[in-house]
């Protein structure tokens, strides 16, 4: 569903300020960020979202934003993390899944110890405490996540190494701010701004993706982070807060509704409960952090009156995405192809709209595009064969990210 926030915009001695607010969703939700990102670019003049003003990202959001802020164009992106076309798997999803093995290993060399203290505990005095009381201290060595994220800060740190792109929130050409949780205190805290801007992009991202019971808190000098979209899905307010003029939202999760669902759905999917816990959860999860935002969404119009703010995400009753796993890269190309077609329908039934409010700030839709029924989110890729706007530097930079994954696919990829 695409939903426009239509404000009256002030005269501005410069410019319109354009800017990307990405959310989190796993690594699929980030694929389905590149799809709907490819049709915004293909099907509207004057975008480039590897050329905007400011970048938000929260969770998968943020590695999605530091590499457009880092000059990669979303076609580029695709044509890495999506297309197969060349060598199959180009990007293993084992790069978000490798156990947290470190971890394991320190929390269980405590259970010794632990064990030791609950009995001596339950000796001294057991009546005053029972046994599971005593002992209830065993919990310290469960491990704080399932999985290592350690591989995402190395894999974002060596690709902003490459010349022309950097690792520096205060190098960049435009703005980015990559949010965290700050855990100890529940606040969240936008690196890149003033006082938060030395801290390394990837560290960041890391940070901001830190999900927790799924990867570890981050330490970031004296304190640890966690994901983003513990505090707000979008952090939109982040982008207005620097003066943005044109916002582009895009959130790939929201709960499903079945009765919205289109005419020969699964009819297995009208009843959630049926799918067991894992899917219960989801709904719950979605319908939690999809009415926060709506909230924080409604509040913009008061809030930033002079500003356009502009929603991209899947229908209610887009079963495909409820109920793709969010951490598989099988279907990634079906995810990015339905998001790519799901955001052209959104731009052309809502074209009348939109059209006066993108055209205010420079920017126009090319409704030639949206009418052509043959197009598909390859056709896209191909759109821009050169894949960075950093001169010299783009095919050494391309080369870099792709020689970067092949490496990871093979560091990450367990032992048979």
């Amino acid at each position: 569903m695409l939903q426009t926030q239509q404000t009256h915009l002030s005269a501005k001695k410069a410019g319109p300020k354009i800017g990307l607010a990405l959310a989190g969703g796993g690594p699929l939700g980030g694929i389905y960020e590149i799809g709907a990102l490819l049709a915004l670019n293909e099907a509207i003049d004057g975008l480039d979202f590897a050329d905007v003003d400011v970048y938000v990202g929260v969770s998968a959001g943020s590695f999605v934003a530091s590499t457009l802020a880092n000059g990669i164009t979303v076609e580029e992106m695709g044509r890495l993390l999506v297309s197969r076309r060349g060598r199959p798997q180009r990007f293993d999803p084992a790069l978000f899944l490798k156990p947290n093995f470190p971890e394991y290993l320190r929390r269980s060399s405590q259970l010794p110890k632990l064990l030791a203290e609950g009995l001596w505990d339950f000796a001294r005095n057991p009546q005053a405490r029972g046994l599971l009381e005593s002992l209830s201290g065993l919990t310290r060595a469960i491990p704080t996540a399932v999985f290592d994220n350690q591989p995402i800060e190395s894999f974002l740190a060596d690709l902003f190494s490459n010349r022309g792109m950097t690792n520096d929130f205060r190098e960049l050409q435009s703005q980015l701010l990559v949010v965290g949780v700050d855990l100890d205190t529940g606040e969240a805290v936008r690196f890149g701004s003033p006082g938060h801007d030395d801290v390394p992009i990837s560290k960041a991202v890391q940070a901001s993706t830190a999900l927790p019971g799924l990867y570890p808190p981050v330490l970031i000098g004296d304190r640890y982070f966690v994901d983003g979209g513990l505090k707000r899905t979008l952090h939109a307010s982040s982008a207005l807060d620097e003066g943005v003029d044109l916002l582009f939202c895009v959130n790939p999760i929201v709960p499903f509704d079945a009765s919205a669902a289109p005419p020969g759905h699964d009819k297995r999917h009208d009843s959630l409960v049926e799918g067991g816990l894992p899917v219960v959860l989801s709904q719950t999860f979605r319908a939690l952090i999809h009415s926060r935002m709506i909230v924080g969404m409604a509040k913009y119009e008061t809030s930033y009156v002079d500003r356009d703010v502009v929603l991209f995400e899947p229908d209610t009753g887009d079963s495909k995405m409820f109920f793709a796993n969010v951490f598989s890269y099988a279907n990634r190309e079906m995810v990015c192809q339905h998001a790519y077609r799901t955001t052209r329908r959104d731009l052309w039934a809502r074209r009348r709209k939109l059209t006066p409010i993108l055209k205010r700030h420079g920017v126009v839709i090319n409704e030639a595009i949206l009418q052509d029924g043959d197009r598909h989110f390859s056709s896209a890729l191909s759109r821009r064969p050169d894949p960075m706007r950093l001169g010299h530097y783009k095919n050494r930079a391309t080369n870099r990210l792709d020689g970067l994954l092949d490496r990871l696919e093979v560091l990450v990829r367990p032992s048979h």
